[in-house]
């Protein structure tokens, strides 16, 4: 016997109200309000929706200390259906990701880290001898449902001596098995100029409103021409919000200077989504609104852009015919004190708060 879900009288962002008919997993009918009939039904006041929400940048490997936790904590928990593992893994347990895959509700795609150990350590790029080129291409091969990308930390902490070099093994290795790179930036060396102009159509540079020196917006909070010249050839910007790598007044200074937004993602793992300046991608997201994006805006920046940059449209639609993969929240007018990576507190006057997704044949309350 068909199952028939109604998801009742949801909003769609800049759109209509509508009830959605999903038949076993698959959207079979959108309707006017009021005009689905099912077995079941779904059904928040004032809620709207959107395809399901993409995190570009997660760290969901929990055996990794400090930046580890479970897939479905900061997936399907928290709004969000489908999540990309930013390099957790390199290629010595790249198969463990893989394997945990399958005991999630949530869609899971990765990076890999150039690194075979991963973050194991968090100086994973500081010996060459870490960064196994077969190996990494063996992984590639082997896991190619999972891989979306290439990870390479380019900061002091995580290269040391080894300057630019790992960025250019991973340029390397990004031609060897086309797959793009995405670069993590933070406190130099090496220097924010000698980074980006590596950088090529498609990769993402992630942490790109971070407020350390080595950023990517000089004294007066002009774009530096190097990320210009970056956005003009297709180089993709990701925020990358984590734990120390978002700036209130960067973000503020990209908008002012017409800087297009692009994915926003998390950068999440147990410590920020416990203790903040995370929580969840809502949160976050709710930081945007505060900054003056539109609904619009904010939520192609977890949909739409980011199923694009994945090639995965269908992740970033409602249509009929396609599994149901949906985000339900709402917009809360109330204060709420938002804090950058910086500890610049803010107050908002209204914040995105998740109620349920629907995804891979079943609806979860978040």
């Amino acid at each position: 016997m068909k199952e028939r879900a109604v998801i009742k009288n949801v909003q769609r962002v800049g759109g209509d109200k509508v009830d959605i008919i999903i038949e076993n997993g698959v959207i079979a009918q959108i309707e006017a309000a009021g005009r689905g009939r099912g077995d079941r039904l779904i059904e928040y006041p004032g809620a709207y929706v959107s395809s399901g929400w993409i995190d570009m940048h997660v760290h969901a490997f929990p055996e990794f200390d400090p930046y580890g936790d479970e897939i479905d904590e900061i997936g399907v928990k928290q709004g969000v259906t489908t999540i990309v593992d930013a390099g957790s893994c390199g290629a010595d347990r790249i198969a463990d990701l893989a394997a945990s895959r399958e005991r999630a509700q949530t869609n899971l795609f990765a990076f890999l880290n150039i690194s075979r150990i991963g973050l194991l350590r968090i100086d994973e790029l500081s010996n060459l001898a870490w960064i196994d080129r077969e190996q990494a291409v063996q992984a590639v091969g082997a896991h190619k449902d999972l891989i979306v990308g290439l990870k390479a930390r380019i900061s002091n902490s995580v290269v040391g001596e080894s300057g630019i070099e790992p960025l250019l093994i991973a340029r390397g290795l990004s031609r060897e098995t086309s797959l793009p790179i995405m670069v993590h930036i933070g406190s130099g060396p090496p220097d924010i100029e000698e980074i980006v102009p590596l950088l090529e159509r498609g990769d993402v540079i992630t942490h790109y409103l971070n407020g350390k020196a080595n950023n990517l917006f000089d004294g007066e909070g002009k774009p530096l021409r190097v990320l210009k010249d970056a956005v003009a050839r297709g180089v993709h910007l990701d925020v990358g919000h984590g734990t120390r790598s978002f700036s209130f007044k960067v973000a503020e200074a990209a908008k002012r200077h017409g800087i297009e937004l692009q994915t926003i993602s998390t950068d999440i793992y147990r410590g920020n989504r416990l203790n903040g300046p995370v929580y969840s991608m809502a949160h976050v997201l709710s930081k945007f609104l505060y900054l003056g994006y539109s609904l619009e805006e904010v939520i192609a920046a977890v949909t739409t852009h980011a199923a694009d940059w994945l090639k995965r449209p269908e992740l970033g639609r409602i249509q009929v015919g396609d599994k149901a993969n949906l985000t339900m929240f709402t917009i809360e007018e109330e204060p709420t004190a938002l804090m950058d990576s910086e500890g610049d507190m803010r107050m908002g006057e209204r914040r995105i708060e998740t109620k349920g997704v629907f995804v891979n044949g079943s609806f979860i309350e978040c």
